[in-house]
């Protein structure tokens, strides 16, 4: 490899995220009253483990409302009034010492909001030379989460996830701790989301019709209906220091190298450059006005129309916008728009992506689209090619080319079953190092367990959307509980990955 292909790979891009992420969890602990008494300076060791436990949710981007510790049913109840007035998105259940299961009952009954137990002891193990009651007792986290479990069974709920470990140097729960929080922000966005929407899925394909109601019922993400007209009001109002200052910013970003072997692709032309900047500069003004979270669409308008040129030119403004939080989804895909706010949430990017060809040489499926996509998740810079013609679609102009980083990737359909109701179609797989084709699309080499062949297949069979989201890392068993948690059936169909 050429000390220039080094360089273009190390250069990662990264384009700042413009709405921080956010949620807001609480934290309370619980114990057995009676212990206070008996044994002097235990509550106040328990308040520290309180105390520790939120200083390790501190830098997860959420606001942290701690209530205390709770020791009888008499303040669960009154913490139970003061949770639901709070708009929490979850709840950690501080296990700090045992605690009769009446200060959880009336909680995990009443609450529509997910609680964690979280059993992190403070020493990894006792020192039997010198153990005593009072050094249990400040380490029995665990010795309720069973009886809490039965309890919630009890009240018709289901068992709450448990962080089990040590407080102090647990790689493992401090990650686990990190993946709650991320979830956190998902449940966050996805209840609070506007989602826009302008146009029509693409004529004849079938999956990609959604009932708006159901989103809102499954999400709680409210969908707004734009015109595509309204994107043309903005492209109106574009300055030219506007789509000067957009050009900069593509130029600093992607490569614009010569054509290779397609020959409807060529060199980034001018024309195309002014067009992909004028039309992201208003599709900042367009997400800006309605106050979107993300947004699915397509549109054709009418042939060499001012509205055409403007809606078949979204790729670049789109990937842009993508990267900086903003999931933006073609043909009009509202399904997939949630996947990617999923994975955008959870800070792994969120590629809009569909199966390209197999490669059975080397037996690994091309995985990609035309657009847009998550340059954040880029391996190196990003290619812009001008195409004198879009496959299957009206329009020419700049299109997004590259194959996402090396390494571990997850990728989530939105299907929809026969009954209406959503599933999770989930798996995890490589992405690997290797040429792609030079067409102005994004595509990356896919190699999934335990064969290519056999992966495809029992993708298809679990009814997936033909379109899904694409991310980095490993991350089935997150999405896996973000379905649970919201009631919809899900699957992994890697092993595994679950």
């Amino acid at each position: 490899m050429s000390e220039r292909s080094v360089l273009d790979r190390a250069a990662q891009v990264r384009i700042a995220r413009r709405k921080p992420l956010f949620a807001r969890v609480g934290i309370f602990g619980v114990g057995h009253r009676t212990y206070w008494g008996q044994f002097p300076g235990l509550l106040d060791e328990m308040h520290g483990k309180l105390r520790a436990l939120e200083e390790k949710l501190a830098p997860h981007h959420v606001e942290v409302l701690n209530f205390g510790m709770i020791d009888s049913a008499q303040p669960a109840y009154a913490l139970r009034d003061r949770l639901k007035a709070s708009n929490l998105d979850l709840i950690f259940c501080d296990m700090a010492t045992y605690a009769t299961s009446a200060t959880f009952g009336v909680l995990i009954r009443d609450l529509d909001v997910p609680i964690v137990l979280v059993a992190l002891q403070p020493r990894k193990a006792l020192d039997y030379t010198i153990a005593s009651t009072h050094m249990q007792l400040a380490n029995d986290d665990f010795c309720s989460v069973p009886e809490f479990a039965g309890v919630a069974i009890r009240m018709g709920k289901r068992v709450p996830p448990v962080i089990l470990g040590t407080l102090y140097d647990d790689a493992a729960a401090d990650a686990e701790i990190g993946q709650w929080c991320a979830i956190a922000r998902v449940l966050h966005d996805l209840k609070n989301a506007r989602i826009g929407h302008f146009g029509h899925p693409i004529e004849n394909m079938l999956d990609m019709q959604t009932d708006q109601t159901a989103l809102t019922a499954a999400f709680g993400c409210h969908v707004v209906q734009t015109e595509a007209d309204d994107l043309l009001r903005h492209l109106d109002l574009v300055t030219d220091g506007e789509a000067e200052a957009k050009k900069r910013q593509i130029l600093e970003i992607f490569d614009t190298p010569d054509p290779v072997s397609d020959p409807i692709t060529c060199k980034l032309k001018d024309e195309d450059l002014e067009t992909a900047a004028r039309v992201a500069a208003a599709l900042d003004r367009f997400v800006e006005e309605y106050g979107l979270d993300g947004l699915a669409y397509y549109y054709e308008g009418l042939p060499d129309s001012p509205l055409r040129k403007a809606v078949t030119n979204l790729i670049v403004g789109n990937s842009l916008l993508t990267a900086a939080g903003f999931p933006m989804c073609g043909e009009s895909d509202l399904k997939t728009c949630i996947a990617m706010l999923i994975f955008d949430r959870l800070n792994i990017g969120g590629s809009f992506a569909e199966f390209h060809p197999v490669d059975f040489a080397e037996g690994f499926v091309l995985v990609g689209h035309d657009g847009p996509h998550h340059l954040n998740i880029a391996d190196g810079k990003p290619v812009l090619r001008s195409l004198t013609k879009y496959h299957g679609k009206p329009g020419h102009g700049a299109s997004v080319e590259f194959k996402i980083k090396e390494g571990p990737i997850t990728m989530l359909s939105i299907g929809v079953k026969r009954d209406g109701r959503f599933k999770f179609v989930v798996a995890e797989g490589r992405s690997v190092d290797g040429p792609i084709p030079p067409t102005g699309n994004t595509n990356t080499r896919g190699f999934f367990e335990p064969d290519v062949r056999t992966f495809l297949k029992r993708w298809v069979k679990e009814g997936p959307t033909h379109h899904f989201a694409l991310g980095i890392g490993h991350h089935a068993g997150t999405v896996l509980q973000i379905a649970e948690l919201l009631d919809i059936e899900a699957v992994s169909v890697t092993p595994g990955s679950a």
